[in-house]
């Protein structure tokens, strides 16, 4: 089984290298392309699409392999790899039809709710179980399990679409929480989820080597629904049992672009502006403010989901054997770290910063303290 994961992982690396150049060129003669604007950081129009690539070479490696798996691979396994295919295509699909036209906000997720319900209903793909922190595994109520597994999904779909918006941003977040998740499969001994990671990975390292900055061509929505589809599924689905889940470690997986949409809520709320709306407050363009690179940004944030990833690795283990207290200890890191990020990185607001400001009061009575004795 090692031979097929190192085959698969190098043959979809090249095939992401020799198919990506060629996307470029159908992006520019459909005209799929990204015009730039006030909000963008590029300055000239860029082929999209870029998620076809990564798409192609995933899915043509699976077809070549999906003869040679072993005859241990159940049929619930099975299952999940065509939930996985029909599921990914019908979004890829939407995702390049939106890179050429601009759909409707409102079409795309009816259609993404449409593919969440053909996964679940179709495929019998669920969340039965949940691991929930300092409580026993409890199942789920199908009424329950069916509308949080259809949530979980178009809402990981849409989540990278957030940080899309630098060079190799997008695809080498997605690309640390898959490498993370292919760690945990293997360790926990789940073939599957462990083969389909390294699939992907491959696939976006190949496509990677053409997005990272400077870049010759943007994943597009076609790259960003797709990768997000993906994430959804195997954040869910990567464990030892399928459809057991840890309620902490999915969230921990994508804590980059969850953490920054939690923020965006709260930064609009508190400045009184519709949720929805864009605006320049997000992660890179708050770091591209305080003055570091393109480049410099982006392997920051990469430094980011890594550290994200170690704790879901640490939560997942835990999780395993019920060590509660070291839940407690990675929900209690997670939440300084990211408190602490936001108030100096200013995602919330430039003069919110009240834990800063407590600490620093903190260490002026201490201070003080000191002095006096």
């Amino acid at each position: 089984m090692w031979m097929m994961y190192v085959i698969g992982f190098i043959a979809s690396l090249g095939l992401a290298l020799g198919l990506t150049p060629l996307v470029k060129k159908f992006a520019f003669k459909v005209g799929a392309v990204d015009v730039p604007n006030a909000r963008k950081v590029h300055t000239k129009i860029m082929p999209r699409l870029g998620g076809l690539g990564i798409f192609l070479s995933f899915v043509i490696t699976l077809l070549l392999l999906l003869p040679f798996l072993p005859e241990t691979v159940s049929a619930r396994e099975m299952n999940f790899i065509w939930a996985f295919l029909v599921g990914g295509t019908i979004t890829v699909l939407l995702g390049a039809l939106d890179d050429r036209f601009d759909l409707p906000a409102k079409l795309k997720f009816v259609i993404q709710i449409a593919t969440a319900c053909v996964v679940v209903f179709g495929f019998d793909i669920r969340i039965e179980f949940v691991n929930i922190p300092f409580h026993t595994y409890s199942a789920l109520e199908t009424w329950v399990g069916i509308p949080f597994t259809i949530l979980w999904i178009v809402g990981v779909t849409n989540a990278i679409n957030l940080i899309d918006g630098l060079d190799g941003l997008a695809a080498g977040v997605s690309g640390i929480a898959i490498a993370t998740i292919a760690v945990m499969a293997l360790v926990m001994g789940n073939v599957i989820v462990g083969l389909l990671c390294l699939l992907l990975l491959g696939s976006i390292l190949g496509f990677l080597y053409f997005n990272f900055h400077p870049a010759k061509i943007f994943m597009g929505d076609s790259g960003a629904l797709f990768l997000g589809f993906c994430l959804a599924l195997l954040s869910l689905l990567g464990f030892k049992q399928v459809a057991i889940v840890s309620f902490l470690t999915p969230l921990i997986l994508i804590g980059v672009p969850l953490s920054d949409t939690m923020f965006a809520i709260i930064r609009r709320w508190m400045q009184k502006k519709p949720i929805f709306s864009p605006d320049k407050g997000h992660l890179h363009h708050c770091l591209r403010e305080l003055g570091f690179s393109h480049r410099q940004t982006v392997l920051i944030i990469y430094g980011i989901a890594a550290f994200f990833g170690v704790l879901a690795v640490i939560q997942s283990s835990a999780a395993m054997y019920n060590a509660n207290w070291v839940t407690f200890v990675v929900i209690c890191v997670m939440v300084f770290f990211l408190q602490i990020g936001a108030e100096v990185i200013g995602l919330i607001g430039k003069t919110k910063r009240p834990l800063l400001n407590f600490l620093s009061r903190l260490r002026m009575k201490v201070g003080a303290e000191r002095g006096s004795k």
